[in-house]
């Protein structure tokens, strides 16, 4: 069960709480970067069994969640959505950790070796990152995710969710708590900030005193628009995901109006949700008022500019804002652009680098989309809810990053190491 909440008596107390965690993990990365593959593999084999062994307590606890939730009468359908967990989501967090059981172990794999000519061997091995700090909103899920996966790659990781999805959190730590406990790991490898204190995200942003190594927000805009100006340490950014699916002339009917359906209406408050549909005009005639009429029907929202409007009276007018919307609900901007060309500007001025898609039958459309489009996730003829670290063979994933430096696109365990380079030599000395 989860140890009572501390009481924190002001910010002196609060920062002493922090400090003692961060040492602890430090303490715990140390460890975790020289146990073996085995050992981590017994954790995480643990871990997936309390998992499934504690599903109706995790159920109660995010329950809880939930009702709290609606109770404040300011939650949305998208935000529940992200908050609720399901017998089928426990499950799936079990399944991942299986997945990410089963991966190879990335510590200490040669990427590179190569000698130099006075007889030197040089080789670029993997190694952890150290101490992982993970601030996230809403989808209690991620606490699964992130501690399992640093874990994997032999990082001790602090994990600050969001005061919605407490209990959850606190549910699911129990579970990784334990399977870190069977396996003789230390328990602090990772770790759940035990306060909804919002002060606690400045502190960690701070990187406690050189403590934590790195920053992954997993939330909305405004919390990531905090980490990147607040954050001392550096940041796998995570911004929103105003993803786009662009249906070429080309495009076959049935199968554009199958991704673009899935890409909307899936799951609408997940970051890979599609946000804005691109028609190219020579398809305009045949294909826009079909998709959109799909969408209207499905009860989706539609916003769109005068082509769109013309095709269907329940469009709404889009505003300039429209373009650059990440909903995480069951609307959709729509426009119509000039091919493939006219939809790749489209998404570079209104892109947020996360996930495009391209639907087309002309390969040289879809090859063009592919190179041109700078996210760090496209697509030809597939939905862009398949941006996840899951549906990549990850097991699972910490978020999607939409920067360019260290890692982009789904961060795995791969991506939560970094490396250094072993030299070896026979007496070598340089002139």
């Amino acid at each position: 069960m989860a140890a009572p909440l501390k009481a924190l008596d002001g910010t002196a107390d609060l920062q002493a709480l922090m400090s003692d965690l961060a040492a602890q993990a430090r303490t715990a990365a140390r460890v975790l970067a020289l146990a073996p593959a085995e050992q981590k593999n017994r954790a995480l084999e643990a871990m997936e069994r309390a998992i499934r062994a504690n599903a109706a307590a995790i159920l109660a606890a995010n329950a809880e969640d939930v009702a709290e939730a609606r109770a404040s009468g300011d939650a949305t359908g998208a935000f529940i959505d992200r908050l609720a967990l399901t017998p089928a989501r426990v499950e799936a967090m079990a399944e991942g950790i299986a997945i990410v059981r089963g991966i190879a172990d990335p510590i200490g794999t040669v990427t590179e070796s190569w000698q130099r000519p006075n007889g030197m061997t040089i080789e670029r091995v993997r190694v952890p990152l150290g101490v992982v700090g993970v601030i996230f909103e809403s989808r209690p899920n991620v606490a699964a995710d992130a501690g399992v996966l640093c874990l994997k790659a032999g990082n001790a990781v602090i994990l600050r969710g969001g005061s919605d999805s407490f209990r959850s959190c606190r549910a699911i730590h129990d579970c990784l708590a334990q399977g870190l406990r069977e396996a003789g790991l230390p328990e602090a490898a990772i770790t759940l900030v035990p306060t909804r204190d919002r002060a606690a995200v400045g502190l960690m942003l701070s990187g406690l005193n050189g403590a934590i190594d790195v920053i992954v927000p997993r939330g909305g805009k405004s919390l990531v628009a905090r980490v990147e100006a607040e954050a001392r340490v550096p940041v796998f950014a995570h911004l929103e995901g105003v993803n786009h699916v662009y249906v070429d002339a080309s495009a076959d009917l049935d199968m554009a109006k199958s991704i673009v359906l899935n890409a909307k209406m899936r799951r609408t408050g997940v970051c890979g949700a599609a946000e804005t549909l691109l028609v190219d005009r020579a398809a305009s005639a045949t294909k826009l008022k079909p998709l959109v009429a799909m969408l209207i029907d499905a009860g989706c929202e539609v916003r769109g500019d005068e082509a769109v409007q013309h095709a269907d009276a329940r469009v709404k007018a889009a505003s300039e804002d429209d373009w650059d919307a990440e909903y995480l609900d069951a609307i959709i901007a729509a426009k119509v652009v000039d091919g493939v060309g006219g939809a790749i500007a489209h998404i570079q001025n209104h892109g947020s680098h996360h996930t495009d898609a391209i639907v087309s039958q002309d390969e040289a459309a879809a090859q063009k989309f592919l190179s041109e489009v700078d996210s760090a996730i496209v697509l030809h003829n597939a939905s862009t809810q398949f941006a996840d670290g899951g549906e990549f063979g990850f097991g699972a994933e910490i978020g999607i990053a939409t920067g360019k430096f260290h890692a982009r696109g789904p961060v795995g365990a791969e991506q939560l190491t970094s490396f250094k380079y072993r030299v070896h030599g026979t007496g070598q000395t340089r002139p």
